[in-house]
């Protein structure tokens, strides 16, 4: 066969213009739940003063929004394979972006949390349609593309959050400014709901079994609350009894999750119980679990760091997480050519990156003191780490999936979703009581408070390092490749 035969045979499959256009709007919604995510780290300490919101506040701003989309994920997943992912992912737009309007007009602590919830239920039930869609959309020969530049819409988005919300509260001050950071969802929510009705296919792909599994719902919403509620808590109340039992009654509800799983294993479970039978599934998930608490906690300690302890202004804050976001980018960008020719290496390059400049981090905030602490000791880290996020984030699900039978593919997917969501809301609710258990101000004099804060962060810091030196320790259960089509290659 001639070479130009050889090309024509390989052609990959022509994908027609209305995919790629349903690709943008699928973007634009993966963009507001990501730039949410980065957008807010630089508003917390603004939001402190204007709310005059506690230690335990801040940490629910973030982690509430982590753990209300972790849970909503698995069931938007499967009411989408049932009723078609178009209406499932504009309905969850739609709660999106009025739930960010909310957030903007909260009056105290209280309804900032509930607005906050919501949107991150919002963003759980819309983020399962993108990937879902995608599969659909795209033939395997071409999807490795579409998934590509949605993780380059994952950098992007972290690259813009903190610079933007920076520039918006440095423009429209403490008070005005965090509300508008709420606000930015507000026209692109409203564009990309019309071109959602207008251009996204529709269609039910009826592949789930009758019935939802209301009680296992139940059962782990619980679970984690009872989990998080004390973490977050615990140390702005001196760690009473009822947080104890509180984390206790939690373990029991998973326990019984677990085990009500089980019970209903052949009648459509939420979570497929056969799925830990693998044994490279289950530490594939506990890896993505440890390695989103590590990532997603690092810049809730640095901002307010910066802010709150140091004295800078909102931007300046936004400014030290660039190096981390292009790095992302960069990352991310080559993340789908180098999975292929390297396999499961560049996840454990990624991961050592990550856990290099998480590391260099923390010894920067040990060693150096609060006066002489400037952005530019953090630069190269901080790059250093972004690109190992990038080059991690983007093949990570494809390898952990792998794992499983091709016809688990989808539920192993939203369980990883579900488990770096729940990482997320535990690395800030642990990281976050570290970071406030340990800082000790003696006195109203800056250069005391900047201390303060720099020693605080650089324990809260080492915690993050050690769960990144973690993340590094279980990619070796991953599988070493993955084929063309997302599973493991066949065997020899």
């Amino acid at each position: 066969m001639t070479d130009a035969a050889t090309t024509r045979a390989y052609q990959p499959p022509a994908v027609p213009r209305s995919a790629w256009n349903a690709l943008i709007v699928l973007m634009a919604g993966m963009f507001m739940a990501l730039l949410d995510t980065t957008i807010v780290n630089v508003a917390l300490p603004t939001i402190r003063l204007s709310l005059d919101a506690s230690e335990a506040t801040l940490s629910w701003i973030i982690s509430g929004y982590a753990l209300a989309f972790g849970i909503a994920l698995i069931p938007a997943g499967r009411i989408g394979d049932r009723v078609g992912h178009k209406w499932v992912f504009f309905t969850g737009l739609l709660l999106f972006t009025v739930a960010s309007a909310f957030c903007g007009l909260a009056q105290d602590s209280l309804q900032l949390i509930v607005a906050r919830a919501v949107q991150g239920l919002a963003g759980g039930i819309f983020v399962p349609g993108v990937t879902a869609m995608i599969q659909l959309l795209f033939p395997p020969q071409v999807r490795g593309k579409a998934f590509a530049i949605m993780g380059s819409v994952i950098g992007v988005s972290t690259a813009l959050g903190p610079i933007l919300g920076g520039l918006i509260i440095e423009a429209f001050g403490d008070e005005n400014g965090w509300r508008l950071v709420f606000w930015v969802n507000l026209p692109i929510g409203v564009i990309a709901l019309i071109a959602a009705a207008k251009i996204l296919p529709a269609g039910a792909e009826g592949k789930q079994k009758p019935g939802y599994d209301f009680v296992g719902l139940a059962l782990v919403t619980a679970g984690l609350i009872a989990l998080l509620v004390p973490l977050i808590e615990g140390q702005d109340k001196g760690w009473p009894t009822w947080t104890f039992v509180t984390l206790a009654v939690g373990v029991l509800l998973i326990v019984a999750f677990a085990l009500w799983e089980k019970h209903i294993e052949d009648d459509n479970p939420m979570v497929p119980p056969h799925l830990f039978s693998h044994p490279a599934f289950t530490g594939g998930t506990i890896l993505a679990l440890v390695y989103f608490a590590a990532f997603t906690s690092i810049f809730f300690t640095i901002s307010l760091l910066w802010q709150a302890g140091l004295g800078h202004t909102a931007l300046e804050s936004g400014l030290v997480a660039v190096p981390f976001a292009i790095g992302s980018i960069i990352g991310a960008s080559q993340s789908n050519r180098l999975s292929q020719r390297m396999g499961r290496t560049v996840l454990v390059v990624g991961t050592a990156m990550v856990a290099v400049g998480l590391v260099w981090v923390w010894l920067v905030f040990r060693q150096v003191t609060a006066a002489d602490l400037t952005h530019w000791q953090l630069l190269v880290p901080l790059l250093i780490g972004g690109i190992g996020s990038g080059l991690f984030i983007a093949p990570n699900a494809q390898f952990i999936v792998a794992t499983v039978d091709r016809s688990e593919a989808g539920a192993a997917s939203g369980v990883i979703g579900v488990m770096q969501r729940v990482g997320s809301a535990i690395g800030i609710a642990v990281i976050g009581s570290v970071l406030f258990g340990t800082l000790v101000i003696t006195s109203n004099d800056p250069a005391q408070i900047a201390q303060a804060f720099t020693d605080s962060a650089a324990h809260a810091m080492a915690v993050s390092a050690a769960l990144a030196v973690v993340a590094f320790a279980l990619v070796f259960v991953l599988p070493r490749k993955v084929d063309a089509h997302g599973g493991p290659p066949p065997a020899e």
